[in-house]
């Protein structure tokens, strides 16, 4: 079988058959889903070939629920990949359900790591699981949330100040290990007694720190990625306000503190290179005295090694350089006061446009853009247009130029001839004028004599 917390359903290998691989996203195990990525290790080795006479490293680290982990003997030389169901030998009677997270020469290294000797592990590996031991492991499972809300239930009614954060059963669901968080020791004989009255099971009790609590519930960052602790963070440092100091940020409890309710672990990623540049920057130098008065310190740039004085009642800050700060505290430790700060003068960076050689894709184009390119379309068709009919008009100019001295007598007879025929035409339309109203006479007499009749 497969890991059951991929949320592809069903593991994370390569095949169906129950007891080969296992079935699921095809990545045995190296899946980066929100179920299998805790506390994950990258097998860089998987893809290169082992030696013939090489005899592969018989200690498994398996993983189990939240961000546990530890060591097993393959004693039987079963073949285990990522991500794989196995079960183990507990710390007790009986037998616990694990995923298999890391196998052969990196786990070697893993022990080394975590400075344990591979003689010092005993525990070893029963079995592939199989289709019972996951039937009863998921039973188990679904047990946890309602036994963790009535434990809470009774640790209330006999006013225990504790909090219980999680529940994991063992795979046989034969034993529970409560975890929780106190400010102080707890006598819970008295919780103990009623839970296992209760659930029928064995009950352990272990207590857990905040930052504990937080890897084991997992959860988003204010940065908006899943939490470290629960990733891949696996050892707690100390965090101090000092850190922030350092660094330049405000000291507001509610953006430094993570979900854990302490200092974020983050803030320790980048105190190093912060430290390295305030080697150069005098932390010791608050103020600085002239004659136009006391300069106060207002803020320091770490990077680009400036600070920013000013006096009091004054609106602006006067940017200094390090080595000029350095100068003046020197000058006032002699006794001498200089007349005023001179400014650093403040360079704005130009920052060069980028020019993509490729169109925007994301959908940020003007709706317009098409009417724009139709536009420029349509005013180059009609310059083409008026250049070819002032090019025809110019050679038809040019034509008539030519052709006006060859035929100007030609001309000149036609007009004439077109005058003679307008003036034998004039006699003809007076004579058919003459004639319509000569008919429309006669017409007019004959219905008058009509009527007289």
């Amino acid at each position: 079988m497969g890991c059951g917390s991929c949320s592809s359903g069903g593991g994370c290998g390569t095949g169906a058959k129950l007891g080969t691989v296992p079935a699921g996203c095809n990545n045995n195990g190296t899946c980066m889903t929100s179920g299998c990525n805790k506390l994950d290790v990258y097998d860089w080795l998987s893809d290169m070939d082992l030696p013939s006479n090489y005899k592969p490293f018989n200690i498994v680290e398996v993983r189990f629920k939240g961000s546990r982990k530890d060591f097993f003997v393959n004693t039987d030389n079963l073949y285990l990949e990522m991500g794989e169901m196995v079960a183990v030998e507990p710390s007790t009677g009986g037998y616990d359900i694990g995923h298999v997270s890391l196998t052969g020469e990196l786990v070697r290294l893993q022990l080394k790591k975590n400075n344990i000797s591979p003689d010092a592990v005993t525990k070893r590996i029963y079995r592939k699981a199989t289709e019972a031991d996951v039937a009863k492991y998921k039973a188990a499972k679904d047990l946890e949330w309602e036994t963790m809300h009535r434990a809470r239930k009774m640790a209330l009614d006999l006013g225990l100040s504790m909090k219980i954060s999680d529940v994991d059963y063992q795979g046989d669901k034969t034993k529970a290990t409560f975890y929780y968080t106190a400010e102080g020791r707890v006598d819970f004989r008295e919780l103990i007694k009623k839970m296992a009255e209760t659930f029928r099971i064995r009950i352990e009790m272990r207590q857990i720190g905040m930052r504990q609590e937080a890897s084991r519930l997992g959860g988003i960052g204010s940065c908006g990625r899943e939490l470290c602790c629960s990733t891949w963070l696996t050892d707690f440092k100390t965090v101090s306000t000092s850190a922030a100091r350092y660094q330049n940020l405000s000291l507001n409890t509610l953006k430094l503190a993570g979900q854990c309710g302490k200092l974020k672990c983050c803030l320790n990623y980048e105190l190093d290179s912060y430290m390295d540049a305030l080697k150069d920057i005098p932390t010791d130098v608050d103020k600085i005295e002239t004659q136009n008065g006391t300069a106060i310190l207002q803020k320091t740039d770490i990077f680009k090694k400036i600070m920013w004085f000013s006096y009091p009642g004054a609106e602006s800050w006067v940017p200094l350089a390090i080595s000029k700060v350095k100068e003046l505290a020197e000058l006032n430790k002699q006794g001498k006061i200089p007349e005023t700060l001179t400014a650093v003068s403040l360079q704005k960076e130009t920052i060069k446009p980028i020019v993509l050689d490729y169109e925007n894709v994301v959908g940020q184009d003007s709706l317009t853009r098409l009417d724009e390119k139709s536009k420029k379309r349509k005013k180059k068709k009609k310059k083409q247009n008026s250049n070819k009919a002032e090019a025809q008009s110019s050679s038809a100019d040019q034509s008539k130029k030519a052709e006006k001295p060859a035929s100007s007598s030609g001309e000149k007879k036609e007009k004439a001839d077109t005058k003679n025929n307008e003036k034998a035409a004039k006699p003809k339309e007076q004579q058919k004028k003459k004639r319509r109203f000569n008919r429309n006479k006669n017409k007019n007499s004959d219905k008058q004599n009509n009527s007289g009749e």
